[in-house]
């Protein structure tokens, strides 16, 4: 299969899930996203929703399954499943009751050569961080301040 990634050139691959209020997920992000995937950025592996009603009921729909499937076709078309079940229905439980998630699970493909290049001169990441946006906003404002 053609899809199938040379495990040696992936980039990092990093998983969000994306809190609604609410159990009305509009599929607004998807013009957002499919950019990023057609510009190279990133390469979409997984998308998926997460429901949890008001009776604190827990459930996950594939995308292509979901009301919103137009706005977010085309996006993935990856063989590789890296959430199971198991994994999206725990991220399911996590949600407070009557709201809903959208989970993305993409390749960072801006970041595939510099990856490579670790792996092949035996490197490894050993630590990876995201600063939250509330603590670069924070900084922002500061510097704004002076």
């Amino acid at each position: 299969m053609s899809d199938i990634p040379d495990p040696d050139t992936v980039g990092p691959v990093d998983v969000a899930v994306i809190l609604f209020e609410g159990n009305n997920f509009n599929g607004d992000v998807a013009p957002a996203i499919a950019e990023l995937q057609q510009d190279g950025t990133i390469r979409i592996i997984d998308l998926a929703f997460l429901t949890k009603d008001a009776e604190g009921n827990a459930s996950f729909i594939e995308v292509e399954d979901a009301a919103v499937a137009d706005a977010f076709a085309g996006l993935t078309e990856s063989q590789l499943d890296l959430l199971n079940d198991e994994d999206l229905l725990g991220m399911a439980d996590g949600l407070d009751p009557d709201s809903s998630a959208l989970v993305v699970v993409w390749e960072n493909t801006w970041a595939s050569r510099l990856a490579t290049a670790i792996r092949g001169s035996q490197g490894e990441v050993i630590t990876y961080m995201r600063i939250p946006h509330e603590s670069v906003k924070m900084a922002i404002e500061a510097l704004e301040e002076n």
